[in-house]
């Protein structure tokens, strides 16, 4: 029962929150804001296409720890430690640098008024524009704290290792259904992962593909602590494009971390992903339906933190 009335109170700060925003937010303050972080964003991309999985991770890791607030970009020091030490986004959470040049560009043309959570939401959206997947509406008018959370980042991002049961319940925390989970999942079909983080799939688990198992060992040797770091693609049919490739990869047994074969593995979840297999339309509505409630996480708005100057730092 009060883990019940949790998720319910989750859910009506989120709904309240979301009432707040708009995709208006900026279209008389800073007219030119969307336009001028799409260009940065799709020049990134196309510098590197794997820049669009970053900055669509930033977003997500952003918003799973207290909500979307910007909290990822603060960087430590002397007296402040922020959460890019956490262990989940050590060597996992990049493209700093590009948010900062985009927010510099949005400082150019309207000073002190686009904050840096809406610039990781915005982003997030035109990085998967730019790989070719969906596009959504999304809403604005997020502040940016002038807090973090090691701890939080530490315990409330999911791990690669959780089954079923543990994704549902860390996504059900945040007011995320079981379709989020599945969608947002989905965002894997870009991107690169370590091979600590996928390890212990490829060569303990039983419900992957053998033949798929060898190719990604080669560059993952079964001692921990050898090539941990070493990157593989979580998608390796389409690696650079945005489409319903993961879920295919999910049917044949060849996702690549056991969180993500956990999807499709005889369990609740396991109807969805042959859905978005067969129906990329499917997948792209629920993909942008799932990014406007994750973005609604406990934002702050109103009067509540700042409008950063830098992102990285509290004003």
């Amino acid at each position: 029962m009060a883990s019940s009335l949790s998720v319910l109170v989750i859910l009506c700060l989120a709904a309240s929150a979301s009432a707040q925003l708009s995709p208006t937010f900026y279209s008389r303050s800073c007219p030119r804001a969307m336009a001028t972080i799409k260009a940065a964003v799709t020049a990134a991309v196309a510098r590197e296409p794997r820049m669009g999985a970053s900055l669509l991770r930033l977003h997500f890791h952003d918003c799973f720890v207290q909500g979307c607030d910007a909290s990822v970009l603060l960087n430590d020091t002397a007296t402040f430690t922020g959460e890019q030490t956490a262990l989940p986004n050590v060597g996992s959470i990049r493209g700093f640098t590009v948010v900062d040049n985009i927010k510099a560009q949005v400082e150019a043309v309207c000073p002190r008024t686009v904050s840096c959570a809406d610039i990781l939401a915005v982003a997030a959206r035109d990085s998967v524009v730019a790989l070719g997947g969906p596009s959504w509406r999304v809403l604005l008018g997020r502040r940016d704290s002038t807090t973090a959370n090691l701890s939080l980042a530490n315990s409330d991002l999911p791990a690669p290792t959780l089954d079923l049961a543990n994704l549902t319940a860390a996504f059900a925390r945040k007011g995320l259904s079981r379709t989020d989970l599945v969608a947002l999942s989905g965002a894997h079909t870009i991107g690169l992962a370590q091979c600590l983080n996928f390890r212990g799939h490829i060569y303990n688990d039983t419900n992957v593909n053998p033949a798929f198992a060898t190719l990604r060992r080669a560059n993952c040797p079964a001692a921990a602590g050898n090539g941990d770091g070493n990157l593989a693609p979580l998608d390796t049919t389409t690696a650079t494009v945005f489409d319903n490739a993961y879920y295919t990869n999910l049917l044949a047994r060849s996702g690549l971390l056991h969180s993500d074969q956990q999807l499709f593995n005889g369990g609740a979840t396991d109807g969805l992903v042959r859905t978005y297999a067969s129906t990329p339309t499917r997948f792209n509505r629920d993909f942008g339906a799932a990014m406007i409630t994750m973005g609604n996480i406990s934002p702050l708005t109103g009067s509540q933190g700042q409008i950063r100057l830098a992102c990285s730092r509290v004003n």
